[in-house]
């Protein structure tokens, strides 16, 4: 990759303070092991929306893989299918959702609403029809965020030849993704009349907003802040979920996302509230450096960690992990 695509994907806001504390919360978080358990072969399937999938570590919405690898979305997306579990397709791909969905897995979309609402109708009936299983609202980006790396190297346009493909309209012109400061909870009500999709919403960190979803009807949450991309100075994802996880009781599925690079990590994720994790650097890297074979080898890499990872802290299935697991190391 050219230095200012590898920074882009890189990168997150301002001083990367956010960014930073996605990992450094990993690092702060130790496992308290059970033992005498009993737990023989581990069992980490994990069903989300009716679909099954082998592995609760699922691929995190990003932008623009072309420039990482010639490949695209549709090798992130074969890389999935052969590791067992879903990718969510961002708005922002290189690649037509219609593309990507030939690898032939299960695949969500993530969808930033657009202030024109025909237009945004539109998109999400295209996902819809290319068999997207669920629709994920990123609700954290009333505006963009501030990325000084991409601000230093002026990267804030796609090279030609490549553009956001899902923002094609019906004349074949492709618009520019909106951010859009008016969003509101009437906005996941009228998409509610628009998509008889389960509607996830990516960006919760507070605790009383996850009560919020619960009422009004979505179906489940992603406890996230953007890869750090978004507000600088914001928590670290892990650290939110405790209290994110506490309000929602179970009442509809909550993931995480941020900071996540080993299995452990992932244990920890789970034990603290989360029913599956998503990773997005990772697998970007992993695209790069070897397209659908490598994002197969890193998500399986991931798999293989955790699944090793339980054995040794007491559990069989991903249910049997509970916060008392995890401690904050002294």
């Amino acid at each position: 990759m050219l230095p200012a695509h590898a920074d882009f994907f890189a990168g997150g806001a301002g001083e990367e303070r956010t960014l930073r504390a996605n990992l450094a919360a990993y690092d702060r978080l130790r496992i308290v092991p059970r033992v005498l358990r009993a737990t023989g072969d581990r069992d980490l399937r994990t069903t989300l929306f009716g679909a099954e999938l082998a592995t609760p570590v699922l691929v995190a919405p990003t932008a623009f893989h072309l420039l990482a690898h010639a490949g695209g979305e549709a090798a992130t997306a074969q890389g999935a299918v052969a590791a067992g579990t879903l990718m969510v397709v961002s708005m922002a791909a290189t690649q037509p959702v219609e593309r990507i969905a030939e690898a032939g897995g299960p695949l969500w979309f993530q969808l930033y609403p657009q202030p024109d609402p025909v237009f945004t109708a539109a998109v999400v009936k295209r996902a819809e029809a290319a068999g997207c299983r669920a629709l994920v609202v990123t609700v954290d980006s009333p505006v963009f965020g501030r990325r000084d790396r991409d601000l230093r190297n002026g990267f804030t346009t796609l090279p030609a030849g490549l553009a956001c493909e899902n923002m094609r309209d019906e004349t074949g012109r492709v618009r520019d993704i909106q951010m859009d400061a008016t969003l509101a909870w009437d906005r996941i009500a009228w998409l509610r009349g628009v998509t008889g999709l389960p509607i996830v919403l990516k960006g919760v960190l507070h605790p009383a907003d996850a009560r919020l979803a619960v009422e009004h009807g979505v179906d489940g949450l992603i406890v996230s802040n953007h890869g750090g991309r978004q507000l600088d100075g914001a928590i670290a994802s892990v650290d939110a979920l405790p209290a994110v996880a506490a309000a929602v009781r179970r009442r509809i599925p909550v993931l995480v996302d941020g900071g996540i690079r080993r299995g452990t990590d992932v244990l920890v994720a789970l034990a603290l509230g989360a029913e599956a994790v998503l990773v997005g650097r990772p697998v970007l890297d992993a695209l790069a450096r070897g397209g659908a074979d490598a994002v197969r080898e890193e998500l399986e890499r991931l798999t293989a960690e955790l699944d090793h990872a339980m054995a040794l802290a007491g559990a069989k299935r991903p249910a049997e992990l509970t916060p008392d697991l995890v401690a904050v190391a002294g």
